[in-house]
């Protein structure tokens, strides 16, 4: 390709994209998702080329590799729109909402730095922008007219009225109420182009396929849901199952289109990639399946906090998430113009979700009221929802056009697999191991909390030096994570077993959080758990004596569970109450019955607090949208309301493989915690998803991250420039 102003960069240092390379790439993925979406082709185009013009500004080069931060604020897209009139009138408004937004909300944005922000704050807006014109129109007035738009020599008059034009355009749109789908465009084929760069051309060739889902006709006798019906000309579903039914089988073989695919944990949802990436491969060998890893990025100024929705690519067949990337939509957070439009009209699978405080269950409403209200077939398989909820839902969804498929008691009889024993301490657990090793059993021990885990294995390791031992939970860098979940399935990668824990014939010890709870397919000979709500120690419950075959139906293996704490901050992440309420509908020393599960549900879960939801969420209840157009939240909403890890952090050693690294070997790198622990922590600014540095201190493959060394005091100073 021959480039046009090869000096002119889009990117700095390591990339060093030119801008020419860049609004080419954005060009074709802008037009490829127009076209798949119904948006004007042309239009689209048009908005590509120009979103990124004002990049040619010498102020902007000059800053590109600089390591300073200016004292005066530049907005590349502000410089962008002086050549709006370059383009046809009738489509400027269309053209300004793809660009003036594409990066900072025009109003109330988080640093300041939207077109009204820094005409209100400053009042010099255009002279800011405007210097060195002469000098700098040149190349940009060369590039445009390469990419077929012709450009005359734009005076500086011109562009005056260009920016007075955008600015009383967005005086006016801020005003109304809603969101903006061209803005959305730009984002969605912004994002795809910039983290493909020169292979965006043939990734695009990949999107907006539809896969095909024969491999979930399936059937076994032993899965009861394979062998319903699951053709209706009702547009949702929902599927009340226990554990190892074929829920995720069902809840495919509904799907029609385009899927997004949701499990509750981050950690949880690498296995389920992992499973349908297999699972699809000889019917669909070239489908684009995409795993979003790393659901925010936090960019933080003092107290402010920004989250950022990490969208992925648009137009994947098949996308796996979490329900907490699709809730940033009714929350207005950044980038959720461009999931909207990636989700909508889509089949979603909404698996497993969990409801174990108030403010989750809330959410899970939230955004299905979101999905239908985008059209979306809803797809929703659980063991363990609430009546309350569950009517909720059909309320919302309408009876009429809600399959609803649950298992007989017969059906439910033959998955009652557990025998429960209650225990008062840790202290009562030493036998039980030490009968379980001698026995040559696997074992699976489960904690609320990393720490309670660490410490859990640190004990077991030192008491079972000979005994294989894994600790696994959600802060480990994700390709450390990849590797002890590997590990724990104990499979080659072509899915044969290898004799590791899952597979082992010998004693072995896997010491967990809540991440075992879903997708990862396991079946462990005994459990001793923390207690916890109900719905989730079902599901950690579904993780021994999971296998299904004529010899293991009607065989019963134990599950320990330790009295709850008398602290509620010792219960956290869950609430005190709802714990003791669980723990005491469990049966002691006896069979835990399937077919009565849901009345036990019933009596835990007796109340939804909606109202906080509704309260900041910006999709109301009736179908309203109350955020400013062309504006997005700046506060982390859901950072505050569901205190998830939802900050990535990197070690210090890694910062320099990270700067130079792909999308692929960052992910790699990244620890994923909450953002109060990171909060006075360093942050790679500039790069990829701006994470924070964590101190090597703080951090071990064995053990993952200790939040204890997480803080600036630990800092290895070595890594310090004097």
């Amino acid at each position: 390709m021959n480039q046009v102003c090869p000096h002119i960069k889009a990117k700095g240092k390591p990339e060093e994209t030119t801008l020419h390379q860049h609004l080419m790439e954005v060009s074709l993925a802008v037009e490829k998702i127009a076209g798949a979406l119904n948006f004007d082709a042309e239009i689209a185009r048009c908005g590509a080329i120009l979103h990124d013009i004002g990049k040619t500004s010498s102020v902007f080069q000059s800053r590109l590799n600089s390591k300073t931060i200016p004292k005066t604020p530049f907005r590349h897209e502000i410089a962008s729109c002086f050549f709006l009139s370059a383009f046809p009138e009738n489509i400027h408004p269309q053209l300004i909402e793809m660009v003036i937004a594409h990066h900072k909300s025009i109003l109330h944005d988080a640093r300041d730095k939207g077109i009204l922000d820094l005409e209100e704050v400053r009042g010099d807006t255009f002279s800011l922008h405007i210097k060195d014109w002469n000098n700098w129109k040149v190349d940009a007035i060369e590039i445009l007219n390469a990419l077929g738009i012709k450009a005359d020599n734009i005076s500086e008059q011109q562009a005056q009225e260009n920016f007075d034009k955008v600015y009383d355009y967005c005086d006016d749109i801020v005003q109304e109420r809603g969101f903006s789908e061209w803005r959305g465009l730009l984002m969605a084929a912004d994002h795809f182009a910039s983290a493909l760069s020169e292979n965006t051309e043939e990734y695009l060739k990949r999107t907006f396929q539809t896969p095909n889902l024969n491999f979930y006709n399936r059937q076994h006798k032993l899965y009861p849901l394979s062998e319903k019906n699951s053709v209706s000309d009702k547009r949702h579903t929902m599927v009340v199952a226990c554990t190892g039914a074929g829920k995720t089988d069902y809840l495919f073989r509904r799907c029609k289109g385009r899927i997004f695919y949701t499990l509750p944990f981050q950690a949880s949802i690498n296995a389920m990639y992992k499973r349908v990436k297999n699972d699809l491969k000889n019917d669909n060998p070239n489908l684009d399946i995409r795993l979003l890893h790393a659901s925010s990025s936090i960019s933080a100024k003092g107290a402010t906090k920004e989250e950022k929705i990490i969208q992925g690519h648009v137009g994947a067949a098949v996308k796996v998430l979490t329900p907490h990337q699709i809730a940033a939509i009714a929350f207005g957070t950044n980038g959720y113009e461009a999931m909207l439009l990636d989700i909508k009209g889509c089949d979603v699978i909404l698996d497993e979700i969990h409801t174990y405080t108030n403010i989750t269950r809330a959410i899970v409403l939230k955004i299905i009221q979101v999905l239908n209200y985008l059209n979306c077939k809803i797809h929703i398989g659980t063991a363990t929802m609430p009546s309350i909820l569950y009517n909720r839902i059909i309320n919302i969804l309408g009876k009429e056009n809600v399959l609803e498929v649950k298992l007989e008691d017969k059906e439910l009889t033959a998955f009652n697999r557990h025998i429960i024993h209650k225990l008062d301490d840790w202290d009562q657990t030493h036998e039980i191991i030490s009968t379980a090793v001698l026995e040559d059993k696997k074992l699976l021990v489960v904690c609320n909390r990393v720490q309670h885990a660490q410490e859990q294995y640190k004990k077991l390791s030192d008491l079972n030096p000979e005994i294989p031992i894994l600790l696994i939970h959600s802060r480990f860098k994700k390709g450390d994570r990849d590797e002890k979940e590997r590990l724990l399935l104990g499979l080659t990668e072509d899915g044969t077993p290898n004799g590791n824990f899952n597979t082992s014939n010998k004693a072995c010890i896997v010491v967990s959080t809540q991440v075992v709870e879903v997708s990862l397919d396991i079946s462990f000979d005994l459990m001793i758990t923390e207690a916890a709500p109900l719905d989730s120690l079902i599901q950690r419950f579904g993780r021994v004596n999971r296998k299904r075959n004529n010899d293991t139906i009607g065989k019963f293996k134990p599950i320990y569970v330790l009295a709850p704490p008398e602290d509620e901050k010792e219960a956290l992440p869950y609430d005190l109450e709802i714990i003791n309420r669980s723990y005491a509908t469990l049966p002691n020393y006896e069979v835990l019955q399937e077919n009565q599960l849901q009345a036990k549900i019933d009596q835990v879960f007796t109340e939804i607090d909606f109202l906080k939801i509704e309260e900041h969420s910006v999709f109301k209840e009736d179908g309203r949208w109350t955020i400013d157009k062309l504006t997005h939240n700046s506060k982390a909403i859901l950072l505050d309301l569901l205190d998830i890890d939802s900050v990535n952090c990197i070690c210090e050693a890694d910062e320099d493989a990270y700067r130079e690294g792909n999308t692929e070997t960052r992910s790699k790198l990244t620890v994923s915690t909450r953002y109060y622990i990171a909060q006075n922590l360093n942050q790679l600014t500039k790069c990829g998803i701006e994470p924070f540095i964590l101190p090597d201190a703080a951090y071990s493959s064995e053990f993952g991250l200790d939040v204890s060394k997480a803080k600036p005091e630990f800092y290895d100073t070595k890594y310090s420039f004097l």
